[in-house]
């Protein structure tokens, strides 16, 4: 009987010593080396770990991260997934026809060579409507998280295309995790996104019409002091400060845009 008191008592003690292992191998990641000073002061706009654990990403999952850009989440997502999971990266195409998605690609894939410990297990993928939308193997993702990429494919009349190669790539309980910045509800949503602000319930309707479900939405990376009426858009506000030192104070004291964190299923 003392045996199995004592076996009962390690078990319990060990359970939480292990969770407590796994909550922790995210925040690792985040506050790794491998993250510049810069890309971890933006933690207080996009919180990173709220965010993951709202789409509820696992260490063990395949995930796949959509046009992933100079890789400001890839330092997070590729050293936590590294060991047990599985990271796809669908960036732009090298054949691509504008500079800027070249350059970004080439950068890209100099962050992932650079570290090889860290990011030798990323797999790139293309996404390059409408001739590339294979972003991973057809039902072999856990989860496909977007990040502020919306608008840029309503831009490009592109947006329909992408949410459906994304529902293809995900396994049927799979979760779609979107972040974008977001639109007052009181405006009418402009087809083409140019200011970059998109209403939720456009992206909702975007979603189901590719046959995902709606799941949930948090206000983690929601911002109220973001007026959304600003001459150059969105990229009026930090990072991209696209008016330089012109009101510069200003739109500091605001902060990076509001933006909506929905999550979407795709069916059993």
């Amino acid at each position: 009987m003392k045996k199995f008191l004592l076996a009962l008592l390690l078990a319990v003690s060990f359970a939480p010593a292990q969770a407590a292992e796994k909550s922790t191998s995210l925040h690792q990641a985040i506050a790794g080396k491998q993250r510049s000073a810069e890309h971890k002061s933006r933690d207080k706009y996009r919180h990173p770990q709220q965010t993951l654990e709202f789409f509820d990403v696992k260490d063990k999952m395949t995930v796949v991260e959509i046009w992933p850009g100079e890789g400001w989440y890839t330092e997070i997502i590729a050293p936590y997934l590294k060991d047990h999971g599985k990271l796809y990266a669908a960036h732009f195409s090298d054949d691509a026809d504008q500079a800027y998605f070249k350059k970004n690609l080439h950068d890209f894939v100099n962050k992932l060579k650079s570290q090889p410990k860290v990011y030798g297990k990323v797999e790139l993928t293309v996404l390059q409507p409408p001739k590339f939308l294979q972003i991973a193997p057809d039902g072999s993702a856990d989860r496909v998280l977007t990040f502020r990429n919306v608008h840029n494919w309503m831009k490009n009349d592109q947006a329909a295309a992408v949410f459906n190669a994304m529902y293809k790539a995900l396994k049927p309980g799979g979760i779609l995790g979107v972040v974008e910045h977001r639109n007052s509800t009181l405006k009418p949503q402009d087809p083409k996104a140019e200011s970059g602000y998109v209403s939720e319930d456009y992206v909702i309707a975007l979603a189901r019409n590719a046959g995902f479900e709606f799941l949930d939405k948090s206000e983690i990376n929601a911002n109220s002091k973001d007026t959304k009426d600003y001459p150059e858009g969105v990229w009026t506000l930090p990072p991209a400060l696209k008016l330089k030192d012109k009101d510069r104070k200003k739109y500091l004291a605001i902060g990076e845009s509001d933006r909506m964190t929905i999550k979407f299923i795709k069916p059993r």
